[in-house]
């Protein structure tokens, strides 16, 4: 299988603060890949190094093919793009900011765009400026999935939308992406939408990548295991032992990734027993990786 965004040993720096080291990341073709993690954890400058919107330090970025920042120009009008923040001129109505946009698309398909714009109910007269913050997340959508692009990249498309307006612009990109087999690089922090609809998912925290993995894998795979006994060393572990901690009176927890049932065989020692096997949902999961990630002993 492919990789529509393929991304090796990223390097970027911005301050004394931050920093992007060593990235690696691989979005499949066809895939709806959800990029999860905190604010303020390096996803939005991920995104503008993806773009060619940043110079990174060192690393290597291919974008359907073509290598960034070399072919970027190319290589974004098979993109689609939606910001965390409108940044369409706001003296311009909704029908001069299609008119606008197509001038840019070869591939614009104007009876779509009609279409979804009366499916958002978005007025062709008003003013982008006087829209609300609905319409305006509904737009953007829009304008992405108008230009009928191969890859939507989208930072925090539905952040701060109401139930309605999410759903109205997620059921949109599902259609689209049924109709088009396009690609998804879907940035939030919204655990519980990510869940619903992503195949593959990736986390994110202080600039590294904590994890990359099939959806199914990762929700199926986290589990937190009551322990009798306490092992001495997890040493050939079948599994990736993520954290220990003692239990209450004798024995252990130990929060554990990459778990299948018959691993429960690994704790068939002397004075060992697995007593419990606790299923985590996908939120919990995510809450456990960064705490251990953050930890001193991770």
């Amino acid at each position: 299988m492919t990789d529509a965004i393929d991304i090796q040993r990223l390097c970027y720096r911005t301050g004394r603060t931050f920093e992007i080291e060593d990235l690696d990341l691989h979005v499949p073709q066809g895939a709806i890949y959800g990029f999860l993690g905190p604010n303020g954890c390096g996803k939005t400058t991920t995104i503008r190094l993806m773009l060619g919107l940043l110079r990174p330090l060192a690393g290597r970025i291919t974008l359907l093919g073509s290598a960034v920042p070399r072919d970027v120009a190319s290589v974004l009008a098979r993109v689609g793009f939606v910001p965390e923040q409108p940044h369409l001129d706001p003296m311009l109505t909704v029908r001069e900011t299609l008119a606008f946009h197509a001038a840019f698309y070869p591939t614009w398909d104007r009876p779509w765009a009609e279409r979804l714009r009366v499916q958002f109910e978005l007025p062709d007269d008003q003013l982008f400026g006087r829209l609300s913050k609905g319409q305006k997340g509904k737009l953007m959508m829009l304008l992405a999935l108008a230009q009928r692009p191969e890859l939507l990249v989208l930072d925090e498309p539905t952040d701060g939308l109401d139930p309605v307006v999410r759903r109205d612009v997620l059921s949109a990109l599902l259609e689209y992406v049924s109709q088009r087999q396009a690609t998804v690089f879907i940035s939030s922090h919204l655990v519980h939408e990510l869940e619903r609809f992503c195949d593959w998912i990736g986390v994110m925290d202080d600039g590294r990548l904590i994890i990359e993995v099939p959806m199914e894998r990762l929700k199926n795979g986290i589990k937190r295991l009551r322990i009798g006994g306490t092992p001495a060393t997890a040493d050939n572990a079948p599994f990736v032992l993520l954290a220990r901690e003692p239990a209450n009176g004798t024995g252990e927890t130990w929060l554990v990734r990459e778990w299948e049932p018959h691993m429960a065989m690994y704790f068939d020692g002397p004075g060992v027993s697995l007593h419990e096997v606790i299923d985590l949902d996908l939120e919990e999961g995510f809450v456990e990786l960064l705490r251990t990630f953050r930890s001193p002993r991770a």
